[in-house]
């Protein structure tokens, strides 16, 4: 049997649908996006922290809220074969950030500021912005209850937005208060939905009693105007949270962070308190919630630990990144600073050894590699040179080797100016070349 046989008779096998690979040039803006975060989490003195992409599915079951799409729905959950543990691909990464700080006791000398990157799994239909395996942006703070720190945190989403060149992002706020009070406003939403039941849809219906909050965050159109007429939930909250929830807003607006108070913003995951927030573009469609979060004081205890206060947010990559690109702010596609040209297989091991020296000297450079069973021709490496974006190309031939130099031709600017370097002088050109990359 062939090759091309045995191929055909495996069958050509494709990733899982709504889960993407992410390949060259693509893959150089997640980096460049990655680093700016990196830069920016440790201004602001978060810590990074890495969870296991698989955890107890009682952990999100808990954590997350048993009425919650995401539990009821869609969550890629299987049981262990060796051992019969149901485990869950995690959805979302604050219930594992909190586990795992009940576990090892982080907190047990003060608070901790830390954020993750990192895919999470959600079974939905895959659309613009929303996938099946997506990458989220997190960070969580961890022991601090005041306000200061619920404002801190959308200050570090505002300046990441900036970092990123994004433009048109709005900032939208809510407070839930506290348990007594979300217990108040729970019985005056469900005395008010029942006397409206005929309007309510399935789903409405069926959370009615279970966490009728949740019913606010429909996205049913035909129940809009009788969500909008329910009861607010600011109405029901008492001085300490409303003292809370002013600070929030005074500190903001002290940053000159616009912000508009929505009081039909619940998120819709059981654990909030307090703050709660969102940043939302109007350019993704009905996607435009680009990163989400408040404050989750009693998720601690439901997991086991000690009463902790803690406040954070998570944000959609491949949106952030869909919005970069739609506003025209991508970077642009990294590029070796040069071209090692090669016309002779015999000059390699002298090619390699100045290359090497480059890379060493912080010079990128990428070297042409379609050297057997003889090498391509000069025009086909000039045009492969071109085609990788290198402001420069090396070139080591015969001639330059036999007076142990190389040829250095602009690809870029200056006309295709080319001059000779001494290999026995790299680290002095080298230093030169990076300046002019």
């Amino acid at each position: 049997m062939t090759e091309k046989e045995t191929q055909a008779k495996a069958g050509k096998l494709s990733a899982v649908k709504g889960m993407n690979d992410i390949l060259p040039p693509d893959s150089a803006h997640w980096e460049w996006l990655e680093d700016k975060v990196r830069v920016l989490m440790g201004r602001y003195a978060y810590r990074n922290i890495r969870t296991p992409i698989v955890e107890p599915t009682a952990l999100f079951v808990r954590g997350t809220g048993e009425t919650t799409d995401i539990v009821e729905k869609e969550m890629y959950s299987f049981e262990d074969k060796l051992n019969g543990e149901e485990l869950t691909l995690r959805p979302e990464n604050t219930p594992g950030v909190v586990r795992a700080a009940i576990e090892h006791n982080l907190t047990y000398d003060g608070g901790k500021r830390l954020y993750y990157m990192g895919p999470m799994f959600r079974h939905e239909r895959p659309q613009r912005g929303r996938y099946r395996q997506f990458y989220q942006l997190g960070a969580e703070a961890l022991g601090f209850a005041g306000p200061e720190v619920d404002a801190e945190l959308m200050l570090l989403v505002h300046e990441l937005f900036e970092a990123f060149g994004l433009r048109n992002v709005r900032v939208e706020l809510n407070s839930l208060g506290v348990a007594s009070e979300r217990q108040a406003h729970r019985s005056a939403l469900i005395a008010y939905f029942e006397q409206h039941r005929e309007l309510l849809d399935a789903d409405a219906q069926r959370r009615l009693h279970l966490n009728p909050l949740r019913i606010l965050d429909t996205k049913n159109p035909a129940m809009q105007a009788l969500v909008q007429a329910a009861p607010q939930l600011l109405d029901y909250l008492g001085e300490a949270s409303l003292q809370h929830f002013d600070t929030v807003k005074t500190l903001l607006s002290a940053c000159g962070v616009k912000w508009r108070v929505n009081p039909r913003l619940v998120r819709g995951l059981d654990y909030y308190s307090h703050t709660v927030f969102e940043f939302i573009t109007d350019e993704l469609g009905a996607q435009g919630t680009l990163c989400g979060g408040g404050r989750y004081d009693g998720l601690f205890a439901v997991l086991g630990g000690k009463p902790t206060p803690a406040v954070g947010w998570g944000m959609g990559l491949e949106r952030v990144l869909e919005l970069i690109r739609q506003q025209g702010q991508a970077p642009a596609t990294l590029a070796p600073d040069a071209y090692a040209v090669l016309p002779d297989a015999a000059a390699l091991p002298r090619a390699m050894q100045a290359v090497q020296a480059l890379r060493s000297a912080g010079i990128s450079v990428q070297m042409h590699a379609a050297l057997t069973p003889g090498p391509d021709s000069m025009k086909t490496q000039f045009k492969k040179a071109d085609a990788s974006g290198a402001a420069y190309a090396l070139i080591f031939g015969g001639d330059e080797l036999a007076d142990n130099a190389v040829t250095v031709k602009a690809l870029r600017a200056d006309g295709g100016a080319q001059r000779r370097e001494s290999l026995d002088n790299i680290a002095v050109w080298a230093s030169t070349l990076q300046s002019q990359t």
